[in-house]
């Protein structure tokens, strides 16, 4: 058979047996409550022509007016649709829940489960055979997955893409690293008002997620270890002409991905998730990837723990010169470096290459052509920035103020807190907290612990970003901003 010239056949035309689809159910029958379906959907202004016989892919979509991470996913989603439309789909844009970490309030912790049940019953209730799951603000990654893996149908990430880099002064400017280090500067005196106002219309310049190795860089890299999204996917900055290409891409590839019945649980197998941890700790993640990644892990029936995240951690260097963990680098800059493709390939020695993605092919057909454009950003394994020997990306802790563990990020704490004694502040509430930091009169020195109870994850702050962050004014004051601050649940 000959096709003409410059014409890509559909995905059903290479399908290579026809599945019946699960929106058949809702069109296809000759009753009363199809003809209800078929008549509403004609009352849009849609022919049957335009479902009939095709996969019906829903579009997730956590766009809104005040999420800054998401602030393209309006037009994203449109070039989600042409990838679909392309491939013989029929697209059709579900709005789900926003969770924008910088203004929802007191955390989108509390909000990551109802991300997930809503993803869950929009891809049941609805007549869908395959969704395109749009997010990238730190807890939208994780629970768009835990629902489209209780619903396993499906599935394809397209994540948010870093913002560009921040800019004052000549300076480059890190999200919320260099949020905490110039307010410390403005509380020492060596900055001013103006100097920090600066800072404040800099430091975020574009659409897209935090740029530094935050908690939204770190789940999007895992969903795309994990397999969900396509080669590449995670690094590519949010305004960049290839983040619409990756979008167009992932609307074609979820058409034949219905076609081929390729689930999530096909792809989200215990190797996948141990290679998402293996390359988490090459990133230097952020601690909140045990909570995300262990609820993603049991919900797809698989039983992972801190053990497992401690001795990755004790094993897989981090390679990755990315601030906070690094010294040097954004978001962007390991994009161009080769991005976590070129990562994994990397450190492919600690991968299992076997497991299957949303391509159709294998982790290893994935990765074996990355390659790394700058040592310096995602260094040589011999080598890292940081070795099991060091403490690695995370610690998992043991102790009377933590029986059950706790999560140190070693490679981003001065060193002389790996081992150390000192006297402690003890807060029960995070207003208590920010009031004594901000108090300059409170009596503390350098070598004091702060602790923060009632913090962690089962509790009603759950893990708010950044509760003890800030270094108390008192040290600030003097030019001191070193403190060891610590978090718990109980």
């Amino acid at each position: 058979m000959t096709k003409d010239a410059g014409v890509q056949p559909d995905a059903a035309a290479n399908a290579p047996e026809k599945r019946k689809l699960r929106s058949e159910r809702w069109f296809g029958p000759a009753d009363l409550r199809s003809f209800g379906h078929r008549s509403r959907a004609m009352q849009m202004g849609y022919d049957p022509e335009d479902w009939t016989g095709k996969p019906v892919i829903a579009i997730l979509n956590t766009w809104s007016d005040i999420n800054p991470c998401h602030m393209h996913f309006r037009q994203r989603a449109e070039d989600v649709k042409r990838g679909i439309l392309e491939a013989g789909g029929f697209p059709l844009e579900l709005p789900a829940i926003s969770l924008s970490e910088n203004f929802m309030k007191p955390t989108t912790m509390l909000y990551r489960n109802m991300l997930a049940m809503e993803a869950e019953e929009l891809l049941r209730a609805y007549p869908v055979d395959g969704a395109v799951l749009m997010g990238g603000c730190d807890k939208t990654t994780p629970g768009l997955l835990l629902g489209a893996t209780s619903m396993d149908i499906p599935a394809i990430y397209v994540p948010a893409g870093p913002m560009l880099r921040g800019n004052w002064h000549g300076k480059t400017l890190g999200s919320g690293a260099d949020s905490w280090k110039y307010w410390d500067e403005l509380r020492a005196g060596k900055i001013t008002q103006e100097d920090w106002q600066g800072v404040e219309a800099g430091i975020a310049r574009s659409a897209g997620t935090c740029m530094t190795m935050g908690t939204a860089s770190t789940m999007t890299a895992i969903a795309e270890a994990i397999g969900l999204s396509l080669p590449g996917a995670s690094s590519i900055p949010a305004v960049d002409s290839n983040h619409i290409r990756m979008a167009k891409s992932s609307g074609r590839r979820i058409v034949e991905m219905v076609w081929e019945d390729l689930k999530p649980s096909k792809i989200q197998t215990k190797p996948a998730f141990f290679n998402a941890i293996a390359v988490a700790m090459a990133m230097g993640c952020s601690t909140n990837a045990i909570i995300h990644v262990i609820a993603m892990a049991r919900r797809a029936g698989v039983d992972i723990g801190l053990d497992d995240f401690d001795r990755a951690s004790r094993s897989v260097p981090v390679i990755a010169n990315v601030r906070p963990t690094g010294q040097t680098y954004l978001m962007e800059d390991f994009y161009y470096a080769g991005g976590i493709a070129a990562l994994m390939n990397r450190i492919s020695e600690f991968l299992t290459l076997t497991c299957l993605t949303v391509t159709g092919k294998t982790v290893g057909e994935n990765i074996g052509n990355a390659e790394v454009y700058n040592d310096d950003v995602i260094r040589p394994l011999d080598k890292p920035m940081f070795t099991g020997k060091d403490g690695g990306a995370l610690t998992v802790l043991r102790g009377n103020l933590a029986p059950d563990g706790c999560v140190m990020k070693p490679a981003c704490c001065d060193p002389k807190f790996h081992k150390h004694s000192g006297p402690a502040l003890v807060f029960d509430d995070y207003p208590s907290l920010k009031k004594a930091v901000e108090d300059e009169t409170l009596d503390v020195t350098p070598d004091h612990v702060l602790v923060l109870r009632n913090a962690g994850p089962w509790v009603g702050l759950a893990c708010r970003s950044g509760a003890c962050c800030q270094s108390p004014k008192s040290l600030s004051s003097r030019g001191c901003a070193t403190c060891c601050a610590f978090q718990t649940p109980a």
